[in-house]
């Protein structure tokens, strides 16, 4: 006769370990992301569309839908992450740099780098993405970003005017409209071919008209 500890071990041994529950990810979302980064970056946002994403990003619709929204709101997520990965030059530059002048020279000579690597489209996504854009709300998002940007040039323009850095007669946002002009067509003529040593030059070109005290 089999004793009840003996029963409980033998049944013990015969019942198969308990499978981990929970649904594992299809699609890693990371990898994803920086595949939508690329096609908005090259194609523009109007141009991209939800098919187009999907073969890029290697999920189906409704995977794509569940991580990250519709395309719109995939597109706000793809600006953020680019901002982070490849868009913080300015950033730092304005950050690091003890003088507008400074911040915005090296400013420009990075854009001329990035704008061209060829490890990812060239130019800048938030300046090529707007391009024929008919969404009212994208082209009005990546305006404003764009305005940031010349907005906190003219702010550290207007404080090197403040202790002496720039001639007290400078005109701090027609100079920082220039620098914005410069960087969004640096990221044109990059999509259109130039080179990164024709950009570093157009940017020391750019900076020899900057006032001096």
């Amino acid at each position: 006769m089999v004793s009840s500890k003996e029963s409980e071990e033998t049944g013990a041994k015969a019942r198969p370990a308990s499978k981990s529950r929970g649904r594992p990810r299809s699609f890693d979302r990371e990898t994803a992301l920086e595949k939508a980064i690329l096609a908005f970056w090259e194609r523009g946002y109007e141009a991209t569309s939800v098919s187009d994403l999907t073969r890029v990003m290697d999920i189906g619709a409704p995977s794509l839908y569940a991580a990250f929204g519709d395309k719109q709101s995939l597109f706000e997520e793809v600006v953020r992450e680019y901002g982070v990965r490849y868009g913080s030059f300015s950033d730092r530059a304005l950050a690091e740099e003890p003088t507008a002048r400074g911040a915005v020279a090296r400013m420009l000579r990075e854009a001329a780098v990035e704008y061209t690597d060829p490890a990812h489209p060239h130019g800048c996504l938030v300046v090529h993405a707007a391009t024929n854009c008919s969404t009212p709300e994208v082209e009005e998002s990546l305006r404003g970003r764009r305005n940031a940007n010349i907005a906190a040039i003219r702010s550290r323009i207007e404080a090197d005017i403040a202790v002496g850095a720039l001639p007290p007669g400078t005109d701090a946002a027609v100079l920082a409209r220039h620098a914005g002009a410069m960087i969004q067509g640096m990221s044109q003529q990059a999509r259109d071919g130039a080179s990164r040593e024709e950009l570093e030059a157009l940017a020391e070109i750019a900076m020899a008209n900057w006032p001096r005290t």
